[in-house]
């Protein structure tokens, strides 16, 4: 089972989505307070589960409706996704992944964790 991890950092609050075995397979941006980043958590939590997948490497891709994860690559050449709310906010993006089939797994490894992790405060 998931967990959300929410910390501290410098300039505000972050969390990250840990999968059953502790990986990071989702991070947050930012936040100016605590309460924030609790949103961020519950809006991730209720947008993964019913959000479309939109693969942007693939040419002539179809553009999908909020919520939805969107898979792009990076200056890098590595595949990301990010996961928009409703109202088109990023509220979670990927580490890089070297296939395709990696980035996707982590979509929906993040679909499965989101719904009843709990929160954590380190």
């Amino acid at each position: 089972m998931g967990k959300f991890v929410m910390r501290k950092t410098n300039t505000g609050f972050k969390f990250d989505l840990k999968a059953g075995n502790g990986e990071v397979i989702a991070t947050s941006e930012v936040y100016n307070s605590e309460a924030a980043c609790k949103n961020g958590i519950e809006s991730v939590a209720k947008n993964a589960p019913i959000a479309a997948v939109e693969n942007q490497t693939v040419e002539g891709y179809e553009t999908e409706k909020h919520p939805k994860f969107e898979i792009y690559t990076d200056k890098a050449g590595e595949y990301r996704f990010r996961l928009k709310a409703t109202n088109g906010q990023v509220i979670a993006v990927s580490e890089g992944y070297k296939a395709i089939a990696g980035c996707l797994n982590g979509v929906e490894s993040v679909k499965k964790n989101a719904v009843d992790a709990a929160v954590v405060e380190e």
